[in-house]
């Protein structure tokens, strides 16, 4: 059984930085595109960026030029660096990922991590 697993989250005050991870636990045959969304109180989960298994990345407006995602494919890692955090980036962050398990037919699904929460005080 496939998961992704988070860290990295916390409470940070306006203009500081946190990085967050994701990895999948279990036994992984491909992994395609990873990214992040968020989703904060009262709103719609929203893309924050994504990179495939090349490296490109696309972001949303709101964080470009602030935050920046990568991926170790030998560790089958996403990393998001959030910098110059503002209050608004409050939100539970939900890592995704397009996996096919190993031991696998098929073809690959997005799975999605827990979420880890991001506070931001002004």
């Amino acid at each position: 059984q496939v998961q992704l697993v988070e860290s990295g989250g916390g409470l940070v005050q306006a203009g500081g930085s946190l990085r967050l991870s994701c990895a999948p636990s279990g036994g992984i045959s491909t992994i395609n595109a990873m990214g992040w969304s968020r989703q904060a109180s009262g709103k719609q989960r929203e893309l924050v960026a994504t990179v495939t298994s090349s490296g490109s990345t696309n972001y949303a407006d709101s964080v470009k030029g602030r935050f920046t995602i990568s991926r170790d494919n030998a560790k089958n890692t996403v990393y998001l660096q959030m910098n110059s955090l503002k209050p608004e980036d409050t939100a539970v962050y939900y890592c995704n990922a397009v996996i096919l398990p190993a031991q696998t037919m098929g073809v690959p699904r997005k799975y999605w991590g827990q979420g880890t929460q991001v506070t931001v005080s002004s």
